[in-house]
């Protein structure tokens, strides 16, 4: 087994999982996505929902890459209303990626803006359904990465994305998300050695 599967099978979410719409998100042209968008700014509710299936491996990953993983889902849907009531402010429907990433980013600092007294409860008291304690420890290394690697890592280890699906939806160049792979791997093997010698 490879370290990149390794990595992998800590999130359930992610093991064999990967939706048509991840599968097809690179088959898709930034035309495509542009007649989505412009679609949707005319009232097409069938063309917000094909953005919401190509772009919400995205949002979720990178939401997870920084914040609790029980509130993500709910921020998730929260991005993409956000992103449906402020379409019109979108000055280019080629850049609906970017903006999108945007949006999220500014979701997930507000959300820390807002949780500042709150506290998460620790994972032996936590519900069924959050992540299992070697996955929430993988998680927190990964959280400790610069950004750029955090997101990047967390949208191909955990939402399965390959490097083509996350430069097609994030405006990133491939080998920008090659570069951010390979770093953030490399880093992150750092801290699992610096973890182990401990």
């Amino acid at each position: 087994m490879s370290e990149v599967e390794a990595i992998a099978d800590l999130f359930p979410i992610s093991s064999g999982r990967q939706s048509a719409a991840v599968q097809t998100a690179t088959e898709a042209t930034p035309s495509s996505h542009a007649s989505l968008v412009e679609a949707t700014r005319h009232g097409d509710g069938r063309a917000f929902e094909r953005l919401y299936e190509l772009y919400g491996p995205m949002v979720h990953g990178i939401l997870l890459a920084r914040v609790p993983w029980d509130d993500v889902d709910d921020l998730v849907q929260d991005v993409f209303l956000h992103a449906f009531k402020k379409l019109d402010t979108l000055r280019d429907i080629n850049a609906f990626g970017g903006w999108l990433v945007m949006i999220t980013r500014n979701r997930a600092i507000d959300y820390h803006r807002r949780s500042r007294d709150m506290e998460e409860l620790p994972l032996d008291l936590a519900q069924k359904g959050q992540m299992d304690a070697e996955a929430a420890e993988a998680m927190a290394l990964i959280r400790t990465l610069p950004e750029a690697y955090r997101e990047t890592l967390v949208m191909r280890f955990v939402e399965g994305m390959t490097g083509p699906e996350i430069a097609a939806a994030t405006g990133l160049t491939p080998a920008s998300v090659r570069v951010n792979l390979h770093r953030g791997m490399k880093l992150l093997r750092e801290k699992m050695g610096v973890m182990e010698g401990i």
